[in-house]
């Protein structure tokens, strides 16, 4: 209709309602029907009005609806719960994931020179591409797992009832098994199962055909720790997927199933079993003839990769999860190259397996002072117990935590010539005792922590205060907990591992802290970077003191076993009943840590401190670190003019056998030790003198013991029957 017609067309007259002229008709024309339909709309529209009012958390608003009413809401309630569902797998399954191995990759560490040290992870190898496979390859997979692939949309129940009818085909579609394996745990539950088919639709909707193949493919598990198809044809093949031949093609996919079961390098005859199965359902699939069938014969297997390497180390078990974060989401072998440097680990192997521990174990850790680690000890037999001592046990540190509280000192405004009181503590319930009972009136914070005494310590942690003892230690990088206000904190009662106490004296060698011990290089930080955020440092008179009292605990205090020619620095420790015997300390570039216990953290034999045993393993491991001689314990003795008189046994050169009184008892010098030598009713006896004090055989002296008594016994029961023979009567 134009716009112009309102103009020529005539306005029609409106039609008019007929009047009742004021009556009801009662008569039988009258139209009910017509009336009741009237009088329902009517209702209908009263009632819509008064629901209108009303509101959706009232009863009322629910009752009364219609059957339609309900069924399109309840629909689109499922269609908006779907949608919410997808989205949530969208979220919380991204679909990213699924270009990941489903096992880390295989990693190889290196040490610093190049020498392998150890491999680990499971074996993976780069994804493989369908358009570049063989089509006996594909056929292979798809034949045993998933015939219709390239027909279903992720779930497949024509599959699902063959597989139950016949046996064989997967029951699952490979759709379902990459969203399995790739997303989902291996539990068997209906809930898994529905998310299963969820997240195959949902795959499906996001990728092409080949590429869900492709992902299944290059993540699917073989056996014998290989995961993908690259990494498991060069295993059992040597051979690139690419090139695999039909039968290599067909066993391969047979390991699919149950791959530890069917894996041929162990069960070459149920792999074999297993893909005749592969090739007669190639056969039903129309992927090759009777005849191709019958002429596929088992492959041989080509096994050359090979490894001599260990999988595990107390280096590389410490040193993996960082190196995880290195390679994480990749699938090819990686090979990293770590700080350790072959040369001192050998070395720190070599003194601690000849060093005289019984039955007691030690750990080692060397590094830099930026925290570099360069060798590592965790235990004296990593195939017997591969639980790291350096990095995992927490024991006490014994006086080597009396660095923290001297250094507190220092920061304080003590300095080394200040004097402390050396006397016993008489009143309080907590009494610590200095070693071997030894007091006196005072002694300069330089003698107290040479000598390390208990009570000095203890008097200057309540000096300093807590407090500020334990910042320090946290500034250092002490993470462990640390008691405020209890005494016995200065003598080391708190428990920290090996690597927490190494990396603390390294801050001090380095004067830098924080050092942070890591296994892999790291790169050196720029000048703004520093500048904004670097490390702190110790002011040049705190970190000078510091170091005088570490010298002098070598040079002059209960470190002397440790002595260098060069210059060197460290504290012993030792706890109570010599449960733990410590010595760490630095010297050149590097920071050493050396403990040795007992794991069920019983008293060591012979009373092991870490004056004695530690120090020389530290002393031992240095010497040949540096390539320097260790200090003599004296000056060596040399050649002198006559003195015209008696000669003393210092002058004489090298010193031999020396005899006392009738011949019986000598004195022997050996390496710094005097033994004195001697007989006690003809059993031998050794008393050795050292730096440790001094020290006796006591094997011996209880057989000496045991041997005098037989010959007193003996001698008893003599005169008794000499006194029985003389009371006997003289026969005529």
């Amino acid at each position: 209709m134009g716009v112009f017609d309102s103009f020529r067309r005539k306005p029609q007259p409106e039609a008019e309602f007929a009047s009742h002229r004021g009556y009801y008709a009662t008569h039988e024309a009258f139209d009910y029907d017509d009336w009741d339909d009237r009088l329902g709309r009517l209702d209908e529209a009263v009632e819509l009005e008064e629901r209108k009012r009303l509101r959706w958390w009232q009863k009322p608003y629910w009752l009364g609806r219609r059957k339609r009413w309900w069924a399109v809401r309840i629909v689109a309630g499922i269609i908006g719960l779907f949608i919410l569902l997808v989205a949530w797998l969208a979220v919380t399954a991204p679909l990213g994931k699924s270009l990941e191995p489903i096992a880390p990759p295989q990693v190889t560490l290196l040490a610093a020179d190049g020498t392998p040290i150890a491999r680990n992870g499971a074996v993976t190898d780069e994804p493989v591409l369908v358009k570049d496979l063989p089509p006996h390859v594909v056929e292979a997979f798809l034949a045993i797992e998933d015939r219709r692939f390239y027909d279903h949309w992720g779930v497949d129940p024509r599959g699902i009832a063959r597989a139950a009818f016949t046996g064989t085909g997967g029951g699952s579609t490979i759709t379902q098994q990459l969203a399995k394996f790739t997303f989902l745990s291996p539990e068997r539950t209906l809930t898994r199962k529905a998310r299963e088919a969820l997240i195959a639709f949902w795959l499906e909707s996001w990728l092409t055909k080949d590429e869900i193949l492709e992902r299944y493919l290059s993540n699917a598990y073989f056996g014998d720790n290989v995961y993908g198809l690259r990494a498991a044809s060069l295993h059992y093949f040597y051979r690139q997927p690419e090139k695999l031949k039909p039968n290599q093609a067909a066993m391969l996919a047979g390991l699919l199933q149950a791959p530890s079961r069917y894996a041929p390098t162990k069960h070459y005859d149920r792999a074999e079993k297993r893909m005749a199965l592969v090739v007669q359902s190639m056969v039903a699939a129309g992927y090759i003839t009777e005849a191709e069938a019958r002429a596929m014969k088992p492959p041989a297997l080509d096994v050359r990769l090979k490894s001599d390497l260990p999988t595990g180390t107390y280096f590389a078990d410490w040193a993996l999860p960082e190196a995880r974060k290195e390679v994480e989401g990749g699938y090819s072998r990686q090979t990293l190259t770590t700080t350790l440097d072959s040369r001192l680990q050998n070395i720190a192997r070599q003194v601690t397996q000849r060093a005289p521990l019984g039955k007691a174990q030690v750990a080692l850790v060397a590094m830099r002072p930026n925290g570099e680690v360069v060798a590592m000890i965790g235990g004296k037999d990593y195939a017997k117990s591969p639980f790291n001592r350096a990095t995992q046990a927490k024991r006490q540190p014994g006086s080597t935590f009396k660095l923290f509280v001297y250094l507190a000192a220092l920061r304080a405004g003590w300095s080394p010539e200040d004097r402390i009181a050396n006397t016993e503590f008489t009143e309080g319930s907590y009494r610590p005792k200095n070693s071997r009972g030894r007091y006196s009136e005072s002694l300069t914070l330089e003698q107290a922590f040479a000598q390390s005494s208990n009570v000095a310590a203890v008097r200057l942690l309540q000096e300093v205060g807590s407090e500020k003892v334990i910042k320090l230690a946290r500034e250092l990088g002490v993470t462990t907990p640390l008691a405020k206000g209890d005494p016995s904190l200065a003598l080391g009662t708190s428990t920290m591992t090996l690597l927490e106490l190494t990396s603390a004296y390294a801050a001090v060698a380095a004067d830098a802290y924080p050092v942070e011990p890591h296994a892999f290089a790291r790169p050196e930080r720029g000048f703004f970077e520093n500048l904004l955020d670097g490390p702190s440092s110790f002011s040049s008179s705190t970190h000078a003191e510091m170091e005088q009292m570490l010298r002098a605990a070598i040079n002059n205090g209960t470190g002397r076993a440790a002595m260098l020619s060069g210059p060197n620095f460290g504290k012993t420790g030792t706890t109570q009943d010599n449960r733990d015997a410590l010595f760490v300390g630095y010297a050149g570039d590097l920071v050493v840590g050396v403990w040795i216990g007992n794991d069920d953290n019983s008293p060591l034999d012979g009373g092991i401190s870490g004056g004695g045993l530690p120090a020389r393993i530290w002393r031992d491991f240095m010497n040949q670190a540096l390539g320097v001689k260790a200090a003599p314990s004296r000056p060596k003795p040399s050649a002198q003019d006559d003195p015209g008189g008696p000669i003393e046994p210092l002058d004489v050169p090298d010193i031999g056998d020396i005899p006392i009184g009738d011949g019986n008892s000598r004195i022997r010098i050996r390496d710094g030790e005097a033994v004195f030598s001697t007989e006690i009713d003809g059993i031998p006896v050794d008393i050795r003198l050292d730096e440790d004090g001094v020290g006796v055989d006591e094997a011996a002296i209880e057989e000496a013991r045991r041997a005098a008594e037989e010959r007193r016994n003996e001698a008893i029961r003599r005169a008794r029957d000499e006194r029985l023979r003389q009371l006997e009567p003289v026969e005529n």
